[in-house]
Formats: structure tokens, C-alpha cells, sequence
């Protein structure tokens, strides 16, 4: 998809289509009124006859509207011009690409972006309509025999500013939010991938070919590198399959050696069944998504490195299945982690935990400025939060406001929740130095008391993305997230130091 970005009016536009806003009670916004007064008022008389009201997520396409040059007029539905906030313009960049994308219409000219958001800046709009425009063209049909045949997608996409003076900053934004866009993309393809491709191999052989792709050094290490390393939590998980377990590992260096690098920790369990504690058959299906967290990783670097952000940030990434089987770990078996700490394994299908706390202590030969882990770990988690906010546990309260901030920049919002020395006693073990569960009660908050252990050394936030990083029902499928929150606390972090 081609970007562009111009000062310009919608008399000037001669392509397929024009997009502009009306709100509710038919008021248009200064784009559309310019484009009725070009038809002497044929816009205002085909509203007054109450075809748009300019409710939310709504739209109206004119065709041949008498002086104007484009061939289309795209009439977006605004909602109430008081109430119109992120969400609102979020939903009409939507419904505007949804119309885009079922018509064949392959350019536009958008004048979106100089709609007034409260809090929002035109760098900011600029980002959530090139990350929206990309996300409208997305499919994932390469592994159908026959894929269904769609109509010429959108190519090409400018976008309207009034004046000059925000130029600089729009064509930043735009750069920024196709690579982004393109960070989702990557993450989505992964996530919805068959899980008998996307094994731990695959995603080592992907990083592989983002090293070659953006000049990053990448490590892997496999199940006799582990060994070495005495990660006996992570090689736990993996005993029960037949596909070797990965540690994958990439570092971005955009700035010099001696700036400390940001690490993010990504759980890449590629399939998980629940081990012996054998998870329910129904929807089973979907824990091929439960490498999200490594597939957000390797989204989020590959738009750093598009971006060339400059900022040193380490991904790493431990990647196995989770399977029954003979030599699998049983409930009640003892392992000992990297860290030297020993944990009563009660429940093997808490393994996200196990494979993470290993990845967390190789984390520190880094010397991590701050460590960010992904996961998709608690099903508490969804229960708590839903599908619309990740959750963010921290031992570090600046660290979690900065993770906060990204979140509301990025319309990735995570949502904080305690991690109070309270909550450690339901880990207590009989037989070990910790337990992998704390029963049903705060079990998002256990899970993240349980890495907390780990990460004594360095300033460390979680998310737990089990609610956000994909969809079920009809629209089953990768979402992306948190690729967006984690870029732009990137971007932050860069501009900051």
C-alpha cells in the first residue's frame, strides 16, 4: 500500500474518491461544505432528504457529484461533534476503509486528519490511519487451496492537511504508522498460522530472515545450549514433544554499544495442549496463538528496526510446544530454573510462567535499562479485563505510567494491577521454593508474583495479552496487538534519551 501526505483541498483531487465527515443533525465538516459549495449545494440537498445523519459508523458513497473532479464522495458519519474523541475517529477511519475496501476503489484522498480530536495531536491521527488502512487490507488466505477472489484492493492513499505546519510531523506520524502496520501484519501471519507450520523452528527460522532483512544479530539456542544454560524450567515444558525447543534471540542496535538496551521477553509456546493437565478439547484449537507474545516480539522489532529507531532493544523468545506424552513433566514434579530456584510444577498447564522465568534470567546478561515480557498467561486475565485491555502487572511504578502513557497514545490501552508482597504467599510450596500456581483466586496477579521472582535485578513490567492478542467466534483470528503499545513506548523511549 502507498502512502502520501499533502496540503491540499478537495477541489484540487481528480482520483476515484474523496472522503469527508459529516456529523450528526447532517452538519457537515469544513472539508465536506467545500465540497458542496464546488456542487452547489447537491450535498446538503441529498442529507436533507435524510440519507446520512451523520450518525457513528455511518456512510453514504456518491457518484458523479456535479463539480466536483473525483468520481466518488465518500460521506462518513461522525457521531455527535461534542462526543467525537479517539474512539470516534478510530471508528470513522473504520468504517471508511471498510467501504474503500468493498468497492474496488484502488486510491483516495482522505480529509480526516484535520478533524479536531480532544488530546489528540495531527501526528496522532496520522499513525491510527495508516495502521487502520493497512489492517483493512489484510488477509491471511495463503493456506486455502482456492482463495476467495476479492476486488482491486486500495493502493494508494493520500492524506489532506490544511496547513504546512503540521507537514513535518504528519509525514514522521505516517512513516511511523505504516511501519507499525507492517510490525501487525507480521505478527498476525505468525499467530495465524497452522501450528503444525508455526513450530518453534519456524519462528527461529523468522527471526533468521528479519536478521538478514534489517542487519540484526540473531541467536538460537537449542535444546543442548539450554542444557549448558541449566534452564531446567523451560526444558520442562518442552519434554512432552517432538519438536525441539528454541531460544531465539535478536538485538537491534540502534545507538551505541554502551547504551543499555530494552529487552522484551516474548512467551512462544506454539501449541499448547496443557500438558498433562490436558486442557478441554473445545476451542482447542485456538492455543496456536499462545506464541503471541513471541510473535509480538518479532512484530515489534521488525518495526523498530523499519522505523530505525534510534534505541538498542534485545527480543528474546523461548519457543516450544506444550505436549502430553511419556517423558512430559507430571503435576508434582520438582524442576529447577536457570536462577537456581526450584518450583513444584501442580499444574502443567501454567507453563507460560515456567518457559518465561528461564528467558527472564538470561535476561540479565544484557543489562537491561528496563525488561517488558509478553504473554499469553492467565485466563483470569480475560475474565478480569475482557478483550479490550491488556494487563500490565510492574515492579517498577515509573515504568508502568510509561507503558500507560504508550497505551493511550497508541489506542492499546493496558489496564494496572496490583503485585503486592500479599499476594506471594499463595505460591508457597511445601516441597520447593515456589509453586507454578496459586489457585483460581487472583490468578493473573499469581502469575505475574510467580516471574517477579526473576526479576529482582532490573526494572521489569508484564503484560498479560490473553484478552487482547486475538479474536474467536467469525472473526477468529490475530489482532496484533501489543505491537502498537510496545512501538510507541519504543518511539517514547527513544525521543527521551
Amino acid at each position: 500500500m502507498e502512502f502520501g501526505i499533502k496540503v491540499t483541498t478537495p477541489e484540487k483531487q481528480r482520483g476515484a474518491c474523496v472522503v469527508v465527515g459529516v456529523f450528526e443533525s447532517k452538519k457537515m465538516t469544513e472539508s465536506a461544505k467545500e465540497l458542496d459549495s464546488l456542487s452547489e449545494g447537491y450535498i446538503k440537498d441529498i442529507l436533507s432528504q435524510g440519507d446520512l445523519e451523520g450518525k457513528s459508523n455511518t456512510t453514504l458513497l456518491l457518484h458523479k457529484v456535479p463539480g466536483v473532479q473525483s468520481k466518488r464522495v465518500l460521506l462518513i458519519g461522525l457521531g455527535k461533534e461534542q462526543e467525537f474523541n479517539d474512539s470516534a475517529f478510530i471508528t470513522a477511519a473504520q468504517a471508511a476503509f471498510r467501504v474503500l475496501g468493498s468497492t474496488g476503489i484502488t486510491d483516495c484522498t482522505l480529509f480526516l486528519a484535520d478533524l479536531p480530536v480532544k488530546d489528540c495531536d495531527i501526528a496522532w491521527k496520522v499513525t491510527q490511519i495508516a495502521k487502520l488502512a493497512v489492517d483493512s487490507n489484510y488477509r491471511f488466505d495463503q493456506l486455502k487451496s482456492n482463495p476467495e477472489e476479492i476486488k482491486k484492493p486500495l493502493r494508494k492513499i493520500i492524506i489532506s492537511l490544511h496547513g504546512k505546519e503540521d507537514l513535518a510531523a504528519g509525514e514522521q506520524a505516517l512513516s511511523q504508522g505504516a511501519a507499525i502496520a507492517h510490525g501487525m501484519s507480521l505478527t498476525k501471519n505468525l499467530g495465524n498460522l497452522a501450528p503444525n507450520i508455526c513450530t518453534p523452528s519456524y519462528l527461529a527460522d523468522q527471526a533468521k530472515e528479519l536478521g538478514k532483512s534489517y542487519k540484526l544479530k540473531v541467536t538460537i539456542l537449542d535444546k543442548k545450549d539450554m542444557e549448558k544454560q541449566k534452564m531446567g524450567a523451560l526444558l520442562a515444558v518442552a519434554r512432552g514433544s517432538h519438536q525441539p525447543p528454541k531460544l531465539i534471540v535478536m538485538e537491534y542496535q540502534g545507538k551505541g554499544k554502551k547504551e543499555k538496551p530494552i529487552v522484551l521477553v516474548g512467551k512462544g509456546v506454539t501449541f499448547d495442549t496443557g500438558g498433562i493437565s490436558l486442557k478441554p478439547a473445545a476451542e482447542m484449537d485456538e492455543m496456536k496463538y499462545d506464541m503471541s507474545g513471541a510473535a509480538s516480539v518479532l512484530g515489534t522489532i521488525k518495526a523498530v528496526a523499519e522505523m530505525n529507531l534510534p534505541i538498542n532493544v534485545v527480543g528474546i523468545i523461548p519457543a516450544t510446544e506444550n505436549m502430553p506424552g511419556g517423558s512430559a513433566t507430571k503435576p508434582g514434579d520438582v524442576v529447577t530454573s536457570m536462577s537456581g530456584q526450584t518450583i513444584e510444577v501442580l499444574n502443567t498447564d501454567a507453563e507460560g510462567r515456567l518457559i518465561l522465568c528461564d528467558a527472564l534470567t538470561y535476561a540479565e546478561r544484557y543489562e537491561p535499562k528496563v525488561v517488558i515480557d509478553i504473554a499469553t498467561l492467565t485466563g483470569a486475565c480475560v475474565i478480569a479485563l475482557g478483550n479490550i485491555a491488556t494487563g500490565l502487572m510492574s515492579n517498577d511504578e515509573e515504568l508502568a505510567q510509561e507503558l500507560i502513557t504508550a497505551g493511550e497514545q497508541s489506542a492499546d490501552r493496558v489496564w494496572q494491577l496490583p503485585l503486592w508482597d500479599d499476594y506471594q504467599e499463595l505460591l508457597k510450596s511445601n516441597f520447593a521454593d515456589m509453586a507454578n500456581i496459586g489457585g483460581r483466586a487472583g490468578g493473573t496477579i499469581t502469575a505475574a508474583c510467580f516471574l517477579s521472582r526473576f526479576t529482582k535485578k532490573y526494572q521489569w513490567a508484564h503484560l498479560d495479552i490473553a484478552g487482547t492478542a486475538w479474536k474467536s467466534g467469525k472473526e477468529k483470528g490475530s489482532t496484533g496487538r501489543p505491537v502498537p503499545l510496545l512501538a510507541q513506548f519504543l518511539i517514547n523511549q527513544s525521543e527521551a534519551s
